[in-house]
């Protein structure tokens, strides 16, 4: 970052991220961009009301001591010259109490107009959801407003209305001040004029309705008791504000904030009884001292600074470094930390301390203890509450929708009563100097933690700088033959063999792309994550968690890899050409390690993903600007009160007024977000990173006529990284609306099995991606029948685990809270033989752990696990109960020698149809 965008950042960013959060909260109230203009102007102007009536009262009270002073400095400017005048000023203003830089309170109005100003002009011009937005006579908001035409000359008539209300307001403001002051204020208007003249008309309504506001209070100033006036129009707003909550807002957590908005807005009108019942806050608290309330106050901002800006973004940074890390376009992810810290700095370092220095004496004392509720409550927030929201991806977005329970918010409200009393009651009995020990110990005790997370994030990335440059090496491919015989395993995460015989139902001609193909639908998976369910595949029954665990003398990192080995080195021995793509997790890495593969000359590894996405860079851009906006909203998401959780994450956009619009008209918008359950916009930039890769299977595959045998292993996220897609195509669409295809499918039906019908956008999602990536395999199986390699090759195509997403497909008796849900190690399981050419479907019951024994069929007799010596078969599968377990997902945290945690559960029966086969909580 360069010095000016650090200041930009430190300065603007603050007000840049006020003015888009007020916008978006406005819009998704109004669903009018001019409307919500009109709501941005006034919030913007509410809230800095006291900052610019404390400057004007400086500037007042500078102005008056001025003309105090006139007589005397005149007189010292006539009689004196050269060093004696000035001697004799300096003396004269140190006699008066005055110091010649307090001129400057004579522009402090205008010097806190300028960062609100710019701030604007940035936002408003750069926002691209006004582009082509009308707001009555104003044809796009996002374009001069061309109002008035004559002939073939176009005028902007909101500048020019813009200026008669600034030139207006100023006659009002600056009557009986002196010339200065009013050239000033003429000046400015003309400039704003000159610099607004050609920008968009939603800046300049903007900035219009700013100065109608400024006309309208210099107006309230003039008339008598106006303070008066203002309370009661804060009052008649707020009753306004709960009426119209609970006429238009729906739940009850909205209908409570304008009932707490409406509540606020009644204190003006209300604070002297407050006074009178019981004297404020700083009367009872006037014993502590200025000196040591102002140290107590800026020892907090830094607290803040430090939680905000550095410890939080860095500690969801290190959970899962790789995951924010761009491996083919590499840049560490401490500039996220670096761009949070700078927002922070210019939130509580900055702005703070400026409306704080603007205060009173009597309310910097309400600032010193506000901001000691402030930082205690954040704390608490940030480190007993929202922790079971699940898991997270690197654009800041939960897996599923966040819940909270009545329980949890009222347990949250009494926690946090009982910290803002107890902090009043220490600050009330003078124990100061305590508040400010303990406000420096934190910061020290936040530091020290925000330092260990970097340097953590700092390991991290240099270890995914290798894996960087190993990417850019080769493209893969791989290599089929037409007289030997090729062995292909497909790992599709998290693909759900529940939904094959609806998918195949809905579109009839995938069996017969798959046709040759054996359907397992009793299938059973040994964990619900891939670092649990990955293993079996690749190394079969000695891989199963339990067994894992049992060689607890042994790192899950070097047992994981050992497991991936397994085929590719028993195949290579075999005088297969074997080529490995997407190893899940390899070397326990996001982003799969392919050095562990270095030893074997005859493994060929590469990595698909990311591969073939001709928009990666716009995704790679989009990504960066969600994190560098987000983030810090992410920070101010975990120390916030947890009834306000829900509105501070929106749906993971938090607040982002552009965030649909971010994006060209020839590539991809990555802001994906669900709008029901049958539109979306934009799209998922994971899902879409592995299905290029499915698409270009084609592409990738190299058909050759030697009689070499070959073996593949391919795994893709399509089926895990879900998204919302255009049916009936089941193509990814920037706009997605499925509303008339599904108004004639709402009910989806397969022989022998119950309707199935998409209450859900996740159960949507899942289903479309499923169908999507059984398209994109559709068109590779063609490819390889017209290129002669089908009979000759055989296909497994399976999941590491399922996934529940609230579809009772297997027993049709219901899933209860305490039970096993079926479909979550369900996975995908099926089979291609050699010469097998028609579909068909087995219920015999199959594990993820046969697919070694299956692969190695007819080719290797009695197959031993290179690195155990162990035989490799299905024996297991006869056991009178199979195990698997539940653990943490992330390989970041559970990466000791034993899976961390486990909640086992288990299948007998060899039936997972039945749900009294499945139990949980089993030792």
């Amino acid at each position: 970052m360069t010095i000016l965008q650090i200041l930009h950042t430190i300065v603007l960013g603050p007000l840049e991220l006020l003015f888009d959060v007020v916008y978006a909260l406005a819009l998704k109230a109004t669903s009018n961009p001019g409307l919500s203009l009109i709501f941005l102007s006034l919030t913007i102007n509410l809230l800095v009301l006291p900052l610019y009536r404390r400057a004007d009262a400086l500037q007042e009270e500078e102005r008056d001591q001025s003309l105090k002073l006139k007589p005397g400095v005149d007189h010292i400017r006539k009689v004196f010259k050269g060093d004696e005048r000035f001697m004799m000023l300096q003396t004269f203003y140190r006699q008066n109490n005055y110091k010649p830089y307090y001129a400057l309170k004579g522009s402090l109005s205008l010097l806190l107009e300028i960062p609100f100003f710019i701030a604007a002009y940035h936002y408003l011009s750069n926002l691209n959801l006004l582009n082509g937005a009308s707001f009555g006579p104003i044809a796009d908001l996002g374009a001069p407003d061309n109002l008035i035409t004559i002939g073939r000359i176009s005028l902007h008539l909101l500048p020019i209305l813009m200026t008669a209300i600034n030139i207006v307001s100023g006659i009002i403001y600056t009557k009986g001040m002196p010339l200065k002051s009013k050239i000033q204020l003429y000046g400015m208007a003309l400039i704003f004029l000159v610099l607004l003249y050609e920008s968009p008309a939603g800046l300049v309504f903007y900035w219009t309705l700013n100065n109608l506001f400024s006309l309208v209070k210099n107006i309230f100033y003039k008339i008598p008791n106006p303070k008066k006036v203002i309370k009661i129009i804060c009052s008649i707003t707020g009753i306004a504000i709960l009426i119209a909550g609970f006429m238009f807002f729906t739940g009850i957590r909205r209908k409570a904030l304008s009932l707490i908005v409406a509540l606020i807005l009644q204190l003006p009108l209300l604070k002297k009884y407050f006074i009178k019942a019981g004297k404020n806050v700083t009367d009872k608290e006037s014993h502590i001292g200025d000196n040591t309330a102002k140290v107590i106050f800026y020892a907090c901002c830094l607290l803040m600074t430090i939680l905000v800006g550095v410890l939080i973004p860095s500690a969801i940074i290190s959970t899962s470094t790789p995951e924010f890390v761009e491996l083919s376009d590499f840049h560490s992810p401490l500039r996220y930390v670096l761009r949070t810290a700078l927002m922070a700095i210019g939130t509580f370092m900055v702005w703070f301390i400026v409306f704080y220095k603007l205060s009173s004496d009597k309310a910097k004392k309400a600032f010193s203890l506000g901001s000691v509720f402030m930082v205690f409550c954040a704390v608490v927030e940030y480190m007993f509450f929202g922790k079971g929201y699940g898991n997270i991806s690197s654009t800041l977005k939960f897996d599923l929708p966040i819940e909270i329970s009545a329980k949890e918010y009222l347990i949250n409200f009494l926690v946090l009563s009982l910290v803002v009393g107890i902090i009043y009651f220490i600050w009330k009995k003078g124990k100061s100097e305590l508040v400010k020990a303990i406000c420096i110990i934190g910061c020290i005790a936040l530091a020290v933690m925000s330092f260990i997370n970097v340097i953590k994030i700092k390991n991290e990335t240099a270890e995914l700088k290798v894996l960087s440059e190993q990417r850019k090496l080769e493209q893969p491919e791989f290599t089929l033959s037409t007289t030997g015989q090729n062995v292909i395993v497909l790992m599709m995460d998290r693909a759900i063999g529940a939904l094959l015989p609806y998918l195949m139902e809905e579109k009839p001609e995938l069996k017969e792309q798959f046709a040759g193909f054996t359907f397992y639908p009793n299938a059973f998976s040994f964990g619900m994550c891939t670092n649990v369910g990955a293993p079996p595949i690749y190394g079969g029954y000695e891989y199963m968690p339990n067994e894992i665990d049992a060689r607890a003398d042994e790192s899950l990192k070097d047992k994981h890899n050992e497991a991936l080995k397994v085929m590719p080195v028993l195949f290579m021995n075999e005088g297969y050409k074997v080529t490995v793509c997407d190893p899940p997790y390899a070397n326990y890495k996001w982003n799969p390690d392919l050095s562990i593969f270095d030893e074997y000359s005859g493994i060929n590894a590469y990595t698909t993903t990311d591969k073939f996405n001709d928009n990666d860079e716009n995704r790679i851009a989009q990504n960066e600007q969600i994190l560098n906006r987000n983030l810090f909203c992410y920070s101010l998401f975990k120390i916030c009160p947890v009834f306000l959780h829900k509105e501070v994450y929106n749906d993971g956009i938090y607040n982002y007024a552009d965030y649909r619009y971010r994006y060209n008209d020839d590539g991809w918008n990555y802001g994906y977000t669900p709008s029901g359950i049958y539109t979306s916009t934009g799209v998922n930039g994971d899902f879409i990173s592995s299905y290029t890769a499915l698409e270009n299977l084609s592409s990738m595959t190299k058909i050759t006529d030697s009689d070499e045998n070959t073996y593949l292993s391919l795994a893709n996220g399509t089926t895990h990284d879900v998204t919302m897609l255009q049916e009936p195509e089941f193509e990814p669409k920037n706009e997605v609306d499925n509303t008339e295809y599904e108004s004639e499918h709402a009910v989806r039906t397969a022989p022998d099995h119950k309707d199935l019908q998409l209450t859900t956008a996740e159960q949507m999602e899942h289903y479309q991606s499923n169908m999507a990536a059984l398209i994109q395999l559709g068109k590779w199986f063609d490819y390889l029948r017209a290129g002669g390699v089908w009979d000759n090759t055989r296909i497994i195509i399976t999941a590491d685990h399922g996934r529940c997403i609230g579809l009772d497909l297997l027993t049709g008796d219901g899933i209860s809270s305490e039970e096993l849900d079926p479909m979550s190690v369900n996975p995908l399981f099926m089979i291609k033989d050699f010469g097998s050419d028609e579909f068909t479907v087995s219920n015999e019951f199959m594990t993820i752990a046969d697919v070694p024994s299956e692969a190695f069929k007819g080719i290797i007799d009695n197959p031993v696990n290179p690195f155990t010596g162990n035989p490799i078969n299905e024996d297991r599968k006869n056991d009178d109960e199979l195990y698997g377990i539940y653990s943490e997902s992330s390989i970041e945290k559970n990466n000791g020698n034993t899976f961390m945690d486990p909640k086992r559960f288990s299948i007998k029966n060899q039936n997972i149809f039945d749900v009294d086969n499945c139990k949980v909580s089993v030792k």
